[in-house]
């Protein structure tokens, strides 16, 4: 009986990871409709190529750092229990390698390839699993204080401080040391448009990740035992209530409103198993007006050229979402309480700054020895031809085909 429900729980975890791998086929079509088309193939090749450097990063250093486990072991041992602290790395491992996705969205049309490789690799075996021990391994002591001093641990049940806001901040300092693309913003104060390449694909990308999503909340319960119907239908109502205020407050822009239930989920993930689902419906709605008013006041009056929007989007709908789990997570407000919302301010605004200060030293450092930058006749022949030699869309008159 032992036997079957480990098993099970294998499976289950399984299921998970699959399900969040695919997420990563949808931050690539985000990506590739989002971008122009000169840079559509550059999107597809680095979501890949940096999925596998963070599972190297993640294997060899990474999840070592964060939970003190490895597999330097016999295939005998390993097997154990179904081999489920396997099947549990690679959900994880998917989590992790997100952290590279959101930023390459940030980044994109002007970055190298390879230094931003090196940069995935810093990040997800060293950054990253810094804060995810100390937030779901008790590391360096970081709960225990939290919770004596404030009343309550941080609680972040799927990620939407530990994955979401630390890739989004993480994000917004490789944007800042990046730069604008190149005559995004004029000398007159203007800014030239660059349209979506595709919004189908965009499309295709955002209800790719839309669907995965139930796996990275619903799975994070990692046992069949500790599941939750809950959990389902808080994403559910945070991801509606994101679509619904996207298309209000973007005015039916499809932009915005693809992105609309991404910012619900993003916020739901922290509180997903605590809330009510009119508190998750209220969620993913502030979030999704946020992600709206952030990427217009980032873009246009900031002068932050984000491509994707991955700073609104990931860093701040996060960090709302962590906040959002110590009030809408109270029992006077329906949720199912053992949080507090200062314990919930102290984390997130921990996993912020360790983001931030991480992500600007681990570009910084990269772009001070080998540079993190395009030069301007590469990008404006577009990172396929310029890093990949070829097109999305190969051009029949110069006889590509």
């Amino acid at each position: 009986m032992a036997s079957l429900q480990t098993g099970t729980d294998v499976l289950f975890i399984l299921v998970g990871a699959v399900m969040v791998l695919a997420m990563h086929a949808g931050f690539a079509f985000l990506e590739v409709g989002t971008v122009r088309a000169k840079n559509q193939v550059n999107a597809l090749v680095k979501i890949m190529s940096d999925f596998a450097i963070s599972t190297v990063a993640y294997f060899f250093v990474g999840y070592t750092l964060a939970y003190g486990v490895d597999f330097f072991t016999g295939a005998a041992a390993l097997q154990e229990q179904n081999g489920y602290a396997l099947v549990k790395f690679f959900f994880l491992l998917t989590f992790a390698a997100a952290i590279p996705a959101i930023v390459s969205g940030g980044i994109a049309e002007r970055a190298r390839f390879y230094p931003q490789l090196l940069a995935s690799f810093l990040i997800v075996g060293l950054l990253y699993p810094l804060f995810e021990g100390m937030t779901w391994n008790g590391n360096f002591g970081m709960q225990t204080l939290i919770e004596s001093m404030l009343g309550a641990p941080f609680h972040d049940f799927a990620g939407s401080v530990v994955v979401h806001a630390v890739g989004g901040w993480i994000a917004l300092a490789a944007v800042l040391l990046l730069g604008p693309r190149s005559g995004r913003y004029r000398k007159d104060g203007g800014m030239t448009a660059h349209p979506p390449s595709s919004i189908p694909f965009l499309s295709l990308g955002a209800w790719t990740l839309t669907v995965g999503w139930f796996g990275f909340n619903v799975m994070s319960a990692q046992t069949v035992e500790a599941v939750s119907g809950l959990v389902a239908v808080n994403s559910l109502m945070a991801m509606v209530g994101g679509i619904l205020a996207a298309l209000i407050a973007g005015k039916n822009d499809p932009g915005f409103l693809h992105n609309g239930p991404l910012a619900g989920l993003v916020a739901v993930c922290a509180g997903s198993d605590l809330m009510h689902p009119l508190g998750a419906l209220i969620t993913g709605g502030i979030a999704g007006v946020l992600f709206v008013y952030a990427f217009t006041l980032t873009q246009n009056k900031w002068k932050i050229d984000d491509v994707l929007g991955v700073w609104p989007l990931h860093g701040l709908c996060g960090l709302w979402g962590g906040l959002a789990a110590g009030i809408f997570g109270l029992e006077a407000l329906g949720g199912v309480g053992g949080v507090t919302f200062l314990a919930q301010l102290a984390g997130t605004l921990t996993g912020v700054v360790m983001a931030f200060v991480g992500g600007f030293a681990v570009y910084g450092v990269i772009k001070l020895v080998i540079g993190i930058r395009l030069t301007e006749e590469d990008e404006y022949i577009g990172a396929d031809l310029s890093i990949h030699k070829i097109t999305a869309q190969p051009d029949y008159n110069r006889g590509e085909v």
